[in-house]
């Protein structure tokens, strides 16, 4: 698991005083992506970008302004180029909201899905 920091900025409050549901999404790409760049080796990072396919997200509570919160970051499985993770946003021991995420790694020079190395997936999913 990989524990993320979310910022809430003015910004992503929306007209009925909480955060934007839109917003959820660029907080599980950061998160997700921090935890690639943080567990994956500097040379597979490099070589590799991952694009998300499909997000299911069931949200809980509303997130506020002043709200501390933290994004949880789970990787599940890894089949072939395609990863899905479980990414839950958390204020305190409150659940807000709790997303499932299907993401395809590319090659970074070609843009064609690829597959990762096994110690690679290994890090993230150990045997």
């Amino acid at each position: 698991m990989y524990r993320h920091s979310i910022g809430i900025e003015p910004a992503d409050i929306d007209h009925m005083g909480h955060v934007n549901n839109s917003v959820y999404l660029k907080w599980v790409q950061e998160a997700v992506v921090r935890y690639w760049e943080k567990v994956a080796p500097s040379e597979a990072v490099t070589r590799h970008l991952w694009v998300a396919l499909k997000h299911e997200i069931e949200f809980r509570r509303p997130t506020f302004l002043d709200d501390v919160v933290v994004a949880d970051v789970i990787a599940e499985r890894v089949q072939g180029a395609r990863a899905l993770f479980t990414t839950v946003i958390r204020r305190g021991e409150d659940v807000l909201a709790e997303v499932k995420s299907t993401w395809c790694c590319l090659d970074a020079n070609s843009m064609r899905p690829a597959r990762l190395a096994k110690d690679v997936v290994n890090r993230f999913l150990p045997a």
